[in-house]
């Protein structure tokens, strides 16, 4: 049987956490250190010996403690790049991270979900069959149809569970990228949560990012204490003006015209979509 939805194309959020410009200092500056202790130790050793004579080294040492131009290079970059360090971190790359790995969870649940609708995919064309019968003779070949083919037609508990618990999963993940691409481009609310592990002298990168739907927040807790800050995402005060729920209708009316939903088979109808016939 061919795929038979056609999958959303995610475009992931293309901002990967920052490098740490602190760890590229404290490697580069260590390794010329090293070599310079080394240097010190060989230079003392050559001060030491030559003096009272017998005491040789192969005439290569020297060069084992040089600093090379890739170590001055790698040295004078990170001394460069620390312009651009954040020592809070940044709830923007925080918000945003944790939004593509919500992406990509999503698509994980778009797989198993549309994979488990081809499998439960003859339902469609018993729902359609079914409601087209309208004399006596349509009716008893939709009962001969069924009853001969009821095993291929029928459907599992573990298909139905599978793709209960996908809906769920698609839903859950949906809302968490959501709530924190939302946050991330609201400026004022980035700024707010920024200032939060400032005031906790606290790391942005490593705190700990949640949306709670009962709540109706996006809080970011702070690594190493027990304080946190959340901004309100559903026009609450605090909310620095962010309302993002929708009702059932609009986000029905937005799936109604969805990719996934007009390439699917309950838009396109069973023959269409299985064999692209009977296309209107």
């Amino acid at each position: 049987m061919k795929r038979a939805l056609m999958m959303l194309s995610l475009s992931l959020v293309g901002s990967v956490a920052q490098s740490d410009e602190l760890d590229d200092l404290i490697n580069a500056s260590s390794a010329i250190v090293s070599q310079i202790d080394k240097g010190i130790k060989l230079a003392g050793a050559g001060y030491e010996y030559a003096s009272t004579g017998g005491a040789l080294s192969s005439g290569q040492l020297a060069g084992t403690a040089h600093i090379s131009t890739a170590q001055l290079n790698a040295y004078n970059n990170a001394l460069s790049n620390m312009s651009n360090y954040e020592a809070y971190g940044s709830v923007q790359d925080l918000l945003e991270t944790q939004a593509a790995t919500e992406l990509q969870l999503m698509d994980d649940a778009l797989d198993t979900f549309t994979d488990v609708v081809v499998d439960m995919i003859a339902v469609v064309e018993v729902a359609e069959i079914a409601a087209e019968a309208e004399t006596p003779e349509d009716k008893a070949e939709v009962q001969a149809y069924v009853v001969e083919n009821e095993a291929t037609l029928s459907i599992t508990q573990q298909e139905v569970d599978t793709y209960n618990q996908s809906l769920n999963d698609i839903e859950e993940h949906a809302n968490n990228a959501s709530a924190y691409l939302g946050v991330a481009a609201n400026s004022e609310a980035v700024a707010f949560l920024q200032q939060g592990a400032e005031d906790n002298n606290s790391n942005a990168d490593f705190a700990t990012l949640s949306y709670d739907s009962n709540q109706q927040w996006v809080k970011v807790a702070y690594q190493g204490t027990n304080n946190a800050n959340a901004v309100y995402v559903n026009g609450q005060g605090g909310s620095f003006n962010m309302n993002f729920y929708l009702t059932e209708a609009e986000l029905l009316t937005a799936g109604a015209q969805s990719d996934l939903y007009l390439t699917g088979p309950t838009a396109l109808g069973y023959r269409c979509f299985m064999f692209n016939e009977d296309c209107d």
